[in-house]
């Protein structure tokens, strides 16, 4: 036999070949769309660091919902934007606020069809920005905290969303939010815990998004980008007090951690391609600097290569066109 004798390329000779080789597949059934929705504007407000992506009224989230839904999008994620704020993020647990009001619509307009999915955080809520209400030297009170987050998921799941995604990272955060869950009676709603939620510089262009009011950072309760192994001991912790699925966030610069959680996590696992991902592939491509369907669709592949489940990404409805079109 001929040197060499094996002969890898032979798996790469033509479309049908590598379809029927590949390893890992992308289905839009995977994918979920973060959508935002924002109190008193009557257009889709566009946002400048996310070409592409909008805040929504809460007749294009209806319409957005139902696309996904048609193409098979696995879920979307949903975040308020109120026209108020306060200390206490008051909004975030008012039933009549703009997130419980937006979660209502969706479940009106999609029913089942689509897996809705909201955030459970005060920091889109507060006039300070902050994920937590704070105490009086100006740090975030983790106790205090949860109890909001206790009545908000109550809301949430009262407006009608089946999976709550409880963004914080406050310490003992799903313990409580199932607890209270469980006494209103909703022991169907799922959560979808924000594990692994990393202090990111890649989340800039979602301060846009949510219009945050921050100032300084969330590093004393978001984790540190050089721990590797404290992720699980995070992923651990959520698991042992209810958490139905773990989610890692970001995604791009956090795929080993990514692993790390797949390889143990006895529920399914979720990555975020957060808003900073999507900004540079989105501002290379408009340069003409790379490809941007193949820019896309290799990144989320990457994300699902790593080994989550689920992948929360601002291309889903997009994404699951091509897929269905390739088909």
């Amino acid at each position: 036999m001929s040197f060499p004798q094996r002969r890898p390329r032979r798996l790469r000779t033509t479309p049908a070949m590598r379809r029927l080789t590949a390893e890992f597949r992308l289905d839009p059934a995977e994918l979920i769309l973060p959508a935002f929705v924002r109190e008193g504007i009557t257009e889709p407000n566009p946002l400048t660091s996310m070409p592409g992506v909008v805040q929504h009224t809460m007749d294009s989230l209806k319409k957005a919902a139902a696309e996904a839904a048609d193409l098979g999008v696995g879920g979307i994620m949903l975040f308020g934007i109120p026209a108020e704020r306060d200390a206490v993020g008051s909004a975030g647990t008012d039933p009549n606020g703009i997130l419980n009001r937006g979660i209502a619509a969706v479940r009106e307009e999609v029913g089942d069809e689509l897996v809705i999915m909201s955030d459970v955080c005060l920091d889109e809520f507060t006039d300070h920005g902050h994920c937590g209400v704070l105490d009086e030297n100006g740090v975030v009170d983790n106790d205090t905290t949860l109890e909001i987050y206790g009545r908000m998921a109550v809301e949430q799941a009262r407006a009608g969303a089946h999976v709550l995604g409880p963004s914080g990272m406050m310490d003992g955060q799903i313990a409580v939010i199932r607890q209270a869950l469980d006494e209103a009676g909703y022991t169907d709603v799922s959560l979808f815990a924000y594990a692994a939620k990393y202090a990111s510089a890649f989340y800039g262009p979602f301060r846009e998004a949510v219009d945050s009011q921050l100032k300084g950072d969330r590093r004393t309760y978001q984790m540190d980008a050089a721990n590797r192994r404290e992720a699980l001991v995070e992923v651990e912790l959520d698991l042992e007090e209810g958490a139905d699925m773990i989610m890692v966030k970001p995604a791009m610069s956090y795929l080993d951690v990514l692993a790390d959680v797949a390889a143990m996590s006895p529920v399914p696992v979720g990555a975020y391609q957060i808003s900073g991902e999507y900004a540079m592939i989105e501002a290379a491509a408009a340069n003409g600097w790379i490809d941007r369907r193949r820019a896309i669709e290799e990144s989320v592949l990457g994300i699902k290569r790593a080994g989550a489940n689920m992948i929360l990404t601002y291309w889903a409805t997009e994404l699951a066109a091509w897929l269905k079109e390739s088909k």
